[in-house]
């Protein structure tokens, strides 16, 4: 048998300690890095994910992050009631209109620095950003708050006293947004509700809720070109929306519960049968699907653009106006004024992910880097 002296089995023991020892560092230094790099890996998947804005007509405009889908913070607007939302193709600004200050607001997105506001008219409220330029909806004739209910006593006194008044009808300025300019107005309806441009960028096709009709008019001009009476299908056409290729244009009829189907050239070929109160509506990114809120009957409802058959319903909240898809398309936000809340909805089955509340009344809602939704657009 081997003899090994003493001192020597010491140091061959502290030697294996002192391997053990470097070894077990090692494995700390390599647990804080892979620790290091997964809490990296969180602190930049929101602004990876996108960003969500979302107006507060009691309040101001709450930003989700969109990989948490948690809110994050608040961007202050003076408490002037905003409400429609829009953000610049480069995201750099913000674009809201302010229902109570009868203005907007351009606000420095990744700072959340107002950069100025511009006045507009009374009752600012529904933004679409196109390009470099803002089309806002405004009505001199508004009474605020909610509209009679369409047929009552209370809406046909108004519609004889605005007659009487010689009412000025609504009006949608037209914003420069680098310059803070208002370029030039265009005279809408009485109570101008949606907004949307056509596929070549040429013409202004607006809803007019108190007309009962959408018109279409030259962008250049301002000149109406075509009315579209909706009457027959229902009253007060809210939202509008154009296709990714331009060949058909739908509108929401609040209360027919029904959407209008038109063509390119503005024509109606098709009217569908929707849930109760239709209101804000998308198109899918490639066309195939149209997506409706339905502020009464508290879903989002999902149809088929070929056949206009139903496909499906997420349950959502009370009076939902917009909506916006992540900008990965995985996800619906829906903002929904009256339960305060924006609720997310997964978009492969429409079951709910989250509902986030704390909300003050809800309005708009529009997400960064750039998606599709009730009022915001990829194809424009």
């Amino acid at each position: 048998m081997l003899f090994i002296p003493n001192p020597i089995i010491k140091n061959l023991r502290s030697l294996d300690v002192l391997r053990c020892f470097r070894a077990s560092i090692f494995v700390l230094i390599g647990m804080a890095f892979l620790v290091a790099g997964c809490s990296n890996e969180s602190s930049t998947a929101g602004p990876d994910a996108g960003l969500a804005y979302v107006t507060n007509q009691k309040g101001n405009i709450t930003v989700i992050d969109l990989a948490s889908l948690e809110s994050v913070s608040e961007i202050d607007v003076n408490g002037k009631g905003p409400r429609g939302i829009g953000i610049t193709p480069d995201g750099k600004t913000i674009v809201v209109a302010n229902v109570d200050g009868g203005d907007i607001t351009l606000i420095a997105r990744e700072s959340g620095e107002i950069i100025k506001h511009i006045e507009i008219g009374e009752n600012p409220e529904f933004v679409r950003v196109i390009g470099n330029r803002a089309y806002i909806s405004f009505e001199p004739a508004s009474l605020g708050g909610p509209p009679p209910t369409p047929g009552s006593e209370a809406a046909q006194k108004l519609e004889e006293e605005r007659e009487e008044e010689d009412a000025e009808p609504a009006k949608i300025a037209v914003v420069n947004i680098e310059s803070g300019i208002v370029e030039k107005e265009i005279t809408g309806g009485m109570e101008t509700e949606g907004i949307e441009l056509s596929y070549d960028q040429t013409k202004l096709i607006i809803t007019n809720e108190a007309d009962e009709n959408i018109t279409v008019h030259d962008l250049e001009s301002g000149e109406m070109i075509k009315e579209i009476s909706t009457i027959e299908y229902g009253h007060r056409p809210r939202g509008i929306k154009a296709s990714p290729d331009g060949s058909m244009y739908v509108g929401s009829i609040e209360y027919g519960n029904s959407l209008v189907v038109m063509n390119s050239e503005f024509e109606v070929i098709n009217s569908i049968k929707t849930g109760e109160v239709p209101y804000g509506l998308s198109f899918s990114r490639d066309g195939s699907k149209l997506y409706v809120a339905l502020a009464k009957g508290k879903v989002l409802q999902v149809f088929d653009t070929k056949t206009w058959e139903e496909l499906g319903r997420g349950k959502t909240g009370t009076r939902c106006w917009h909506f916006t898809f992540t900008p990965d398309d995985s996800k619906i936000l829906v903002a929904c004024g009256r339960s305060d809340e924006v609720v997310v909805l997964n978009a492969s089955d429409l079951s709910v992910v989250k509902r986030l509340t704390g909300f003050a009344m809800p309005w708009g809602i529009v997400a960064y880097p750039k998606s599709v939704g009730s009022l915001d657009s990829v194809w424009q």
